[in-house]
């Protein structure tokens, strides 16, 4: 069981608590970097037993965020992410179990060369140090990053959102309880343990050399200020502007089923697609049955005039709704002439994301996936395949869209840098 939230909130001087945190994340880090795989994977496998041991402990709490939320009026699609039930959690052990089978990053040796003077050179993974981690809604991601900084030799100091605050406690209760088991310093994974938002502007510090990157997942509003404030280096996850393109030689089932799970399976995931663009020669055969599916289907279309004359109840869409993360049941629908202009829509209107094309064309499949730029790319396929846990990775912390260190799904490895090696034999230069 959690604590009551008044022991924890309300700490009369924050600032020494998350400094007396990084400090001890610190320690914690120069002993998971030299923690052998085998230690690491024990704590993984505790970690996995403890969730789905302690899994009504946490829907309890979960119950009691999402009784919170929803008595502060917040939108279904917020509710949604905010919400775990018996599925999500077996998800989440699952994650962490995956996660366990990766093959451990640190260590591994990426290239090897030897110079002409005898010396050999290896360039060899290593951890990054202490990663902070500051998300919004979605409790998961405590689980997530907890397990893929434990893999990657790193600590990791996790400041989830007010809202999932009850469930983030329970959560890292069995990220914890594996921690102990495997004999690892449990400052290995830190919950922030306040819900005053003056900590994330304290992490964004970096405490005094206490942290070494920051990893934002949320919102638009999130992500800028983790951007314009912080002192470390960002792994930015932006928001997910993302499109599906439907080429005219798309086959309409194939479209249908790809658009309709990208929209609706979950609407408030970042993976969701927020435009439909449909080649104008297309138009005839397939905008509207597209169109109907979706309003059938409980999703707000909002078109350009030719969407809007495919169906009535279709609604006028504004210069803004071609850059709007919805979150939501909503999707903005356009027509275009051909590949091309698909292309520039979302060069100039995307996030750089995830993006989709539907088509039986091979030559233009290969023209979207090359010249698209965003993280994600996909050929007939859903966007809301844009997730670590659907690559392999087991879990993800974020969708990196920038692109220095990671792109795409941030998992195990990319949480690492690297060193030289040097081994010689008295070699000095001349």
């Amino acid at each position: 069981m959690t604590a009551p939230l008044k022991a924890i909130d309300g700490n009369a001087d924050l600032a020494a608590l998350m400094t007396d945190l990084a400090a001890k994340a610190r320690a914690a880090a120069r002993v998971l970097a030299l923690a052998p795989p085998e230690q690491k994977n024990r704590a993984l496998a505790a970690i996995e037993r403890a969730i789905r041991a302690n899994a009504p402990a946490i829907l309890a709490s979960n119950a009691e965020d999402v009784a919170e939320a929803r008595a502060a009026g917040m939108t279904s699609a917020f509710v949604d992410r905010l919400t775990l039930t018996q599925a999500r959690i077996d998800g989440m052990a699952d994650g962490v179990a995956t996660v366990r089978e990766i093959v451990d990053p640190v260590g591994a040796v990426t290239e090897s060369w030897q110079r002409p003077n005898g010396m050999t050179i290896e360039r060899v993974r290593v951890p990054l140090g202490v990663i902070g981690v500051i998300f919004e809604s979605r409790p998961n991601v405590a689980a997530d990053a907890g397990v893929l900084c434990l893999k990657s030799g790193n600590a990791v100091i996790l400041r989830g959102g007010s809202d999932s605050f009850r469930s983030c406690r329970a959560i890292h209760d069995s990220l914890v309880q594996g921690l102990r088991e495997a004999g690892l310093p449990e400052a290995a994974i830190t919950l922030v343990p306040t819900r005053d938002r003056a900590a994330v502007g304290l992490m964004l510090t970096g405490l005094n050399g206490g942290i070494d990157v920051i990893v934002p997942r949320g919102g638009k509003s999130l992500v800028a200020r983790v951007e314009a404030e912080a002192r470390v280096p960002v792994f930015a996850h932006l928001e997910g502007v993302n499109h599906i393109y439907v080429d005219a030689s798309a086959r309409l089932d194939m479209a249908k089923a790809v658009v309709l799970n990208a929209k609706m399976r979950r609407p408030g995931v970042c993976g969701a697609v927020e435009t439909l663009l449909i080649d104008r020669g297309a138009a005839a055969e397939k905008l509207k049955p597209l169109v109907a599916m979706l309003i059938d289907a409980g999703c707000e279309v909002r078109g350009d005039d030719i969407v809007q004359g495919a169906d009535t109840r279709v609604k006028p869409a504004s210069d803004e709704d071609w850059t709007t993360e919805y979150e939501d049941a909503i999707i903005s629908a356009k027509i275009v002439d051909g590949l091309d202009e698909a292309i520039a829509h979302i060069q100039n209107h995307g996030s750089h994301h995830t993006d989709a094309i539907v088509t039986e064309d091979a030559k233009a499949a290969s023209k979207f996936l090359s010249e698209v730029d965003s993280a994600i790319v996909l050929h007939n396929a859903s966007t809301q395949f844009a997730d670590g846990g659907e690559f392999g990775f087991g879990a993800e912390i974020g969708i990196a869209t920038g692109k220095f260190h990671a792109r795409g799904p941030v998992g195990a490895e990319q949480l690492t840098s690297f060193k030289y090696r040097v081994h010689g034999t008295g070699q000095t230069r001349p």
